[in-house]
Parts: structure tokens; C-alpha cells; sequence
């Protein structure tokens, strides 16, 4: 069984995404909480950042699976290139 990392990672960045989205929007009239960041909702923004990039991460991992491996046997080449070698002695057993 194997698990792919971009679905945990994308869960991960979805959550905290967010939540800052989340706090970014509760704390949006406040003006002393961004003045150091030149009055920019800094964790609106980058909520939204880490909410798409989570997103994405889910949907490449959900989209991607073992239907994209292939294995050789079922090749047309491959099975080509295991007769060559079993007419020439070299294949493996």
C-alpha cells in the first residue's frame, strides 16, 4: 500500500490556509494588528496562498494514482524486446 505524500501535504496546507483566511478575515478592520506590514491583511493573503497551493496539491494527488504506471509486460515493446532476448538466450528466469 502506498500512500501519496502530495495528499497529506495538500490537507496539511488546505487547513492552515484556512485559517488564516479565516483570521485574516475576522481581524480585517483591525488596524493595529498590520500596521507593521504596511496595512496589507498579510494573513488573508498568504491564507489564500497556502489554501490554493493545498488545493492543488489534493487534486494532482487525488488525479494521479497507479493508473499512470505501467508495467513493462504490458508494453508492446517490452513484450518485443523479452522475445528478442529469449530467441538470443539472454533472458532471465
Amino acid at each position: 500500500m502506498s500512500l501519496d505524500i502530495r495528499i497529506p501535504i495538500g490537507a496539511m496546507f488546505s487547513i492552515l490556509g484556512m485559517l488564516l483566511v479565516v483570521y485574516g478575515l475576522i481581524t480585517i478592520s483591525d488596524v493595529q494588528v498590520y500596521e507593521q506590514s504596511l496595512s496589507i491583511n498579510v494573513n488573508l493573503w498568504w491564507g489564500a496562498v497556502m489554501l490554493v497551493f493545498g488545493l492543488v496539491m489534493l487534486y494532482f494527488g487525488r488525479r494521479g494514482g497507479d493508473s499512470s504506471v505501467h508495467l513493462a509486460e504490458e508494453s508492446a515493446e517490452a513484450r518485443a524486446v523479452e522475445e528478442r532476448e529469449h530467441r538470443a538466450g539472454l533472458a532471465r528466469d
